[in-house]
């Protein structure tokens, strides 16, 4: 997929994954899987970093859901920061979230800033797993938690041909990475209490959901607002992910890691 404006995330993608995912979300799973990705923490009243923040539904979600204090969103496009501006003034959270532009590189944030350091399907964009895990470690408070979904390759060898196929359809700039060197750089960075959850199975049956819904009534709603041929070449980027999921090479995982 073509990047639209020199954003990969534009704004025809943007509406088109919140037909499928809901209003602000540009991963799968919506509310109930940032709830699966916090579950059994308290997050009362917690200072939240959200790197890559989106189109804002999840960080409506920490604060309206699950009470966090307050949530400071980043991100590297203006069209993704705007509609996240968008979604939270929306929701009347203003003066609980805010939203901020950022350039790749060190986070822009004294130490120990945060209670939690939260991200969805973002680090998937960021090549560096061991210096983004210094930041994040260096960031959050003492006892502080790190809490991530993101997209995994399940070896650290070359991808296969359809892994391949599939990365090349995205066209969104994936640096995919291994449970294995994830676990390393929060071990090197310092980390305790490490847990890496693969959601593989979850989501091999949520894509054929999502598919499915795309060649029926979701898809027909999207191409009103995308075009029939936006929705067309997202149906076979789909098709060419099932199949990786099927083997285990695509492997959606949860990741979690404290700060002693």
């Amino acid at each position: 997929m073509e990047a639209e404006g020199g954003e990969l995330y534009h704004r025809r993608l943007i509406d088109m994954l919140e037909t499928l995912w809901g209003t602000g979300f540009l991963s799968p799973g919506g509310p109930e899987e940032v709830g699966n990705i916090v579950a059994e923490m308290d997050l009362g009243g917690a200072s939240v970093l959200d790197i890559g923040c989106g189109a804002g539904g999840i960080d409506v979600t920490l604060i309206r859901d699950h009470g966090a204090g307050y949530v400071t969103g980043i991100d590297v496009e203006d069209t993704v920061l705007a509609r996240a501006r968008e979604v939270v003034s929306e929701a009347g959270l203003t003066d609980h979230i805010g939203c901020l532009k950022v350039v790749p590189g060190p986070l822009p944030f004294p130490p120990a800033s945060f209670d939690i350091v939260f991200s969805k399907d973002s680090i998937v964009h960021i090549p560096d797993k061991h210096a983004l895990m210094r930041e994040v470690f260096r960031v959050l408070k003492p006892g502080g938690w790190f809490l991530a979904s993101d997209w995994l390759i399940g070896h650290d060898g070359n991808p296969s041909p359809e892994m391949t196929a599939y990365i090349a359809a995205e066209g969104l700039d994936f640096g995919m990475a291994s449970p294995a060197r994830y676990r390393n750089a929060m071990q090197e960075a310092g980390f305790a209490d490490i847990k890496t959850t693969s959601r593989n199975a979850w989501y091999r049956e949520t894509a054929r959901s999502e598919i499915a819904r795309l060649k029926g009534a979701t898809g027909m709603a999207a191409a009103k607002r995308v075009g029939q041929d936006f929705v067309d070449q997202n149906i076979g980027i789909w098709e060419r992910m099932i199949p990786v999921l099927d083997t285990g090479e695509h492997c959606p995982t949860h990741l979690r890691a404290r700060k002693p």
